[in-house]
């Protein structure tokens, strides 16, 4: 892959080596807690400087790379309308739930997060708003057509698919990103992950689910176990 813009990076064509280099970067946020520097991922992840230029434009490009590699860890959950059920709706969700949160409460992300909210009013970087584009609004553009299919398919109703994106995205964190960026030692477990994953999807079909007879099933037992 080669890159010569920020607009033209594309995740799912990195090669290993590029990903290895990406996973050096993370490394680098975590282990310094500062923003990234081209000199210092060349040092670490032993490649040149040309190099990195090459295949990511420049440092905004590198940057942008390695919050949408971090990013990347939340899988995709393709959905179509037709022939969705409820049932099969709320497991997209609640993996998708189950994977932000592991995501959002590893010391990766808590560690990019905090840098990018220090250098929010700083000229030397534009990480705050590479993070919020492939963070937030990304995972934003991910979900919407999910929660479109099920809006399609007659399980859901909303009007507005951001708002009912934005309240799936509050029932899925909660407070557990700013006790993390706070400095909490709250610790999620796979269960605790699972368990909050599973609550997010049941509170988000209270909210919005259309019930089962009148999204033209009569499959009760699917509503209860949602």
């Amino acid at each position: 892959m080669q890159v010569a813009a920020e607009g033209d990076i594309a995740i799912e064509t990195l090669t290993e080596r590029q990903r290895a280099v990406l996973d050096a970067a993370l490394a680098l946020i975590v282990a310094e807690g500062q923003p990234l520097t081209m000199s210092a991922l060349a040092r670490s992840a032993s490649c040149s400087k040309e190099t990195l230029y090459k295949w990511f434009g420049d440092r905004d490009g590198l940057l942008t790379a390695t919050v949408r590699w971090q990013a990347a860890k939340v899988r995709s959950v393709p959905v179509e309308p037709e022939g969705l059920t409820r049932e099969t709706l709320a497991h997209s969700l609640t993996r998708f739930a189950a994977d932000w949160l592991r995501v959002l409460s590893g010391e990766t992300s808590v560690a990019l997060n905090r840098v990018a909210i220090a250098e929010a009013d700083s000229a030397r970087t534009d990480l705050g708003a590479i993070v919020l584009r492939n963070g937030p609004i990304a995972m934003a553009r991910r979900l919407q057509p999910v929660l479109e299919a099920g809006r399609v398919a007659g399980l859901l109703r909303f009007e507005d698919g951001e708002a009912a994106f934005r309240t799936f995205f509050g029932l899925v964190v909660r407070d557990v990103q700013i006790r993390l960026l706070l400095g909490d030692r709250l610790r999620l477990g796979e269960a605790d992950i699972e368990t909050q994953a599973a609550q997010a999807t049941r509170h988000f079909f209270a909210l919005y689910g259309v019930e089962p007879k009148a999204a033209g099933s009569a499959d009760e037992t699917v509503n209860r176990r949602i």
